[in-house]
C-alpha cells in the first residue's frame, strides 16, 4: 500500500471524526431511591429545562442492575450514562447533570475548569458522603440510614 494514500485516508477519517460534534444526545441518571436527598435532586432536575432528554432510573431496580450491573460504583455513587455508553461517576456525574440543564451548563464549564474543579470535587464528595445525614433535614422520618418516601 502506498504510504501517501494511507496517510491521506487516515487524515480524512480523523478530520471527519473531529468535525462531528461529540456530545451525549440523552442521559440516564442512576440515583439511590432510598435517599431523600437523591430523590429531591431528581424532582428538582425533572422541573428544569434541559438540552438533552434525561431519564432517571433507581440504581437498586432490576432494570438498572440488568443494564448496568457491571458498573462497580452503582448504588454507592451518582452514575450518569450517555446514549453512547459513556459513564460519569461521582463528581464527574454531578458536573454532567449540570451540563445537561439549560440554566446550569455555564456553571458546569466553570466548575470543571482548573480553578474550581478541585473545589467542586470536594464539595460533591462531602455532600455525597453525608447524604444520609443531610436527608434528615429533608425528610425527618429517615431511620437507621434508610429513608421512606414522604407523602
Amino acid at each position: 500500500m502506498d504510504t501517501a494514500v494511507w496517510l491521506s485516508d487516515v487524515e480524512a477519517r480523523a478530520d471527519e471524526k473531529f468535525a462531528r460534534a461529540r456530545y451525549p444526545r440523552t442521559l440516564e441518571i442512576l440515583f439511590d431511591p432510598g435517599c431523600a436527598l437523591c430523590r429531591r435532586c431528581v424532582q428538582w432536575m425533572q422541573h428544569q429545562p434541559s438540552y438533552v432528554p434525561l431519564t432517571f432510573t433507581p440504581c437498586t431496580g432490576s432494570q438498572a442492575r440488568a443494564r448496568y450491573g457491571d458498573i462497580p460504583w452503582l448504588g454507592d455513587e451518582l452514575v450518569v450514562v450517555s446514549d453512547a455508553g459513556e459513564v460519569w461517576v461521582g463528581p464527574a456525574g454531578f458536573l454532567t447533570c449540570l451540563w445537561a440543564l439549560e440554566e446550569y451548563r455555564e456553571w458546569s464549564f466553570r466548575l470543571s475548569g482548573p480553578a474550581f474543579a478541585p473545589l467542586a470535587e470536594r464539595f460533591f464528595l462531602a455532600l455525597s458522603h453525608r447524604r444520609r445525614a443531610l436527608a434528615f433535614l429533608l425528610e425527618p422520618e429517615c431511620k437507621d440510614g434508610t429513608c421512606s418516601i414522604g407523602r
